[in-house]
């Protein structure tokens, strides 16, 4: 009778170490998903677009389009990930009908999230040596010119850029090797609320400021007559691709945190709590960044140079600012690096479902192709800076953003509503199965028509338009 059950036995065992893993809580899930979704598009080019489109007019169509775009999409990735229990590279193949090649996306899906860290982890890389930086004292005593100066001269010196994307990327390979539980979802849920708490000091900070009353206003106070003087289309145009890109949805990097959760929970809901964390975010760094901007008489739709050169001279004037600089260069940091854990975890895991490497394997190897693949972006700002690949003036991280901002991020999340809505791919009422399952905020049946209809139209106009702006002008 033993020697009957052995086989069994041992076929069971097999069975449970191939399980997928499975994160420990709902808010890990929750925070893994926002830090995914949060960036610098939050705190860096959500107060600037603000700035250039009138100010609380367009935060209120900004958040009309987050909920009418990137939660239905968010929660098709999340479903797709969730019923396939497999990463990118390999959900299609748990889902499509036979003879399909919607998982020829899948490959493609890979390939962005490397192309994402190629730029991203320099971006990190930066904000590493900011915090330094602004901690050690450098820039004291400079006025603009002087800051501008270090920003430059950070650029110029390869060496250290390296050096900073090097400890970027092997903090993520320590932190998912480690385990999903206890590395990745551990550490991002401290690092979130770290975040989040910091946020909360600096805006308080901020509004405190003699003069930021003016800030405040901008802020919060729609003012429809200075939408109209910019051009409604154009302000309406920015909120609904700020909303669109903001939430990184279309390259499965959401999905493979669905097929990491239960079924307890309905997957609206969920998603639109990670929409929530996310706008909580981009709220913040508009209370942080308006009031002490306008209480120094300084422009808040500059670009990179308002992180990175106005700012900073902005602590230098504040009482304790080397303090309150260091503060927000680790809030700055956090957001970038939780979007890059969150963006290697997805590596790995295709990696393992490709390949069937151990997560320390996988881990390694990526971590050593990232940094190699990182290598172009750095160089591209001072020994390749002559490469101008989208015209005068740009880079090869130029390139680089388009490519997954303009091409992936909306083609991808067009073939998942395609996927998810379409007869020919996972159908809508397997989506709808498996989106609703569970506890909260359900998909609606009159939702079918808005989803299967509208969304598409919305998306490939966004693609169109995004592609005349960086091609045609």
């Amino acid at each position: 009778m033993l020697q009957k059950d052995f086989p069994v036995r041992i076929k069971e065992r097999e069975n449970d170490t191939m399980q997928r893993e499975r994160l420990g809580s709902r808010l890990g899930f929750l925070l893994l998903s926002a830090g995914c979704a949060i960036g610098l598009g939050n705190v860096w080019k959500f107060p600037y677009m603000v700035g250039q489109n009138g100010g609380g007019a367009f935060v209120l169509i900004y958040i009309f389009f987050l909920v009418a775009l990137g939660v239905p999409i968010m929660t098709m990735e999340f479903a797709i990930g969730r019923a396939a229990q497999k990463s990118p590279v390999k959900f299609y193949q748990e889902l499509e009908p036979k003879g399909s090649k919607w998982h020829l996306h899948g490959y493609a899906a890979l390939a962005g999230n490397y192309l994402l860290l190629m730029f991203y982890t320099s971006v990190a890389g930066w904000l590493l040596q900011y915090f330094v930086k602004t901690v050690g004292g450098t820039f004291e005593g400079l006025d603009a010119a002087g800051i501008k100066a270090e920003y430059e001269g950070m650029l110029a010196e390869p060496g250290m850029m390296i050096l900073a994307v090097a400890i970027t990327v092997l903090i993520a390979v320590i932190v998912c090797s480690i385990g999903l539980q206890n590395g990745l979802e551990r550490i991002t849920k401290w690092m979130m609320l770290a975040l989040f708490a910091i946020m909360v000091v600096l805006a308080i900070n901020s509004i405190t400021l003699p003069g930021s009353e003016e800030g405040l206003k901008f802020y919060l106070v729609p003012d429809f007559g200075r939408m109209k003087e910019i051009g409604i289309g154009n302000v309406v145009v920015g909120a609904m691709n700020q909303a669109f890109f903001t939430l990184s949805i279309g390259i499965g990097s959401m999905a493979v945190f669905g097929s990491y959760i239960g079924k307890e929970r309905a997957l609206m809901g969920e998603a639109t709590r990670v929409a929530v964390l996310d706008t909580f975010v981009a709220f913040a760094s508009g209370l942080i960044i308006f009031p002490a901007c306008m209480a120094y008489g300084v422009q808040v739709d500059s670009g990179s140079s308002l992180i990175f050169i106005t700012l900073p001279n902005i602590f230098n004037n504040l009482s304790g600012g080397r303090i309150w600089g260091g503060l927000f260069f680790v809030f700055l940091s956090f957001a970038a690096l939780s979007t890059v854990l969150a963006v290697f975890e997805n590596l790995v895991s295709c990696t393992v479902d490709l390949f069937g490497w151990s997560r320390k394997k996988a881990c390694l190897v990526n971590g050593i192709l990232l940094f190699v693949l990182s290598l172009p972006c750095i160089l591209g700002f001072n020994l390749w800076k002559g490469f101008a690949p989208l015209g005068e003036g740009s880079n090869v991280m130029d390139l680089e953003d388009f490519i997954v901002s303009n091409l992936l991020l909306p083609i991808g999340s067009l073939l998942f509503i395609l996927f998810c809505t379409c007869r020919y791919g996972w159908g809508w009422k397997k989506f709808t199965a498996e989106a609703n399952e569970g506890k909260g905020m359900k998909v609606a049946g009159w939702m079918r028509g808005y989803m299967s209809y509208v969304l598409p139209v919305v998306v490939v106009v966004l693609f169109v338009m995004g592609l005349y702006n960086v091609v045609v002008k």
